[in-house]
């Protein structure tokens, strides 16, 4: 059997479709090792002027509170995960994906809106919404609107303290911002990270 050509159209629409990758998560980055240092260098101080007494009260405070924080953490990793394999990976790449133009933002960002929870949900969902073909731009407007209108922050807590005007008007005002950080983060993202030309179309 004969092999696609590169000029097939199925083939060149495939490739379309597909979502550039980004760059790959390593383990230990710049920010981890600058956190690191400036634990190290907090711990000397406290070991200073409060001896070995201050930092063991410290440490032992700090895993109590990893302790309660961990199930959170993993329960946001494994939807994260669930939702990757759940969601139609073609219908989302269609509706948030690259050349999903405004609308996919407008989505995105009426996504974020709605989106219940706190970063433990937010930020695994959109994780897997990258992994299954939403573009940078999408799930950028649809993490700053989980952040800036998000309606279980604004119900639970905005309206009964700042009360309804206040609410209404800093939700009006935020409501452009999602989608010019995800169209400035699409347009960032293309040329950053450059779709590559196929072999058959280079000249």
């Amino acid at each position: 059997m004969s092999e696609p050509s590169p000029k097939d159209p199925a083939s060149a629409e495939d490739a379309d479709s597909e979502p550039r990758p980004g760059r790959a998560r390593k383990p230990i980055g710049w920010s981890t090792i600058i956190i690191a240092a400036l634990v190290a260098v907090s711990a000397g101080l406290v070991w200073r002027r409060d001896g070995t007494d201050g930092v063991l009260d410290i440490l032992t405070h700090d895993l109590s509170l990893f302790g309660g924080i961990l199930p959170r953490v993993l329960a946001g990793c494994l939807l994260g995960a669930f939702i990757s394999e759940i969601l139609p990976h073609e219908k989302v790449s269609r509706s948030l994906g690259p050349k999903s133009g405004l609308m996919g933002l407008l989505i995105g960002t009426a996504f974020g809106a709605i989106l219940p929870g706190g970063p433990f949900t937010a930020y695994p969902v959109a994780s897997a919404l990258l992994a299954v073909g939403a573009d940078f731009g999408a799930t950028i407007a649809m993490v700053v609107s989980w952040t800036l209108i998000g309606y279980g922050r604004a119900v639970a807590w905005e309206i009964p303290i700042m009360g309804t005007d206040f609410t209404r008007w800093r939700i009006v005002i935020s409501l452009p911002l999602p989608v010019l950080a995800g169209a400035l983060g699409r347009f960032v993202y293309v040329r950053l990270y450059p779709k590559p030309i196929p072999k058959g179309d280079e000249t």
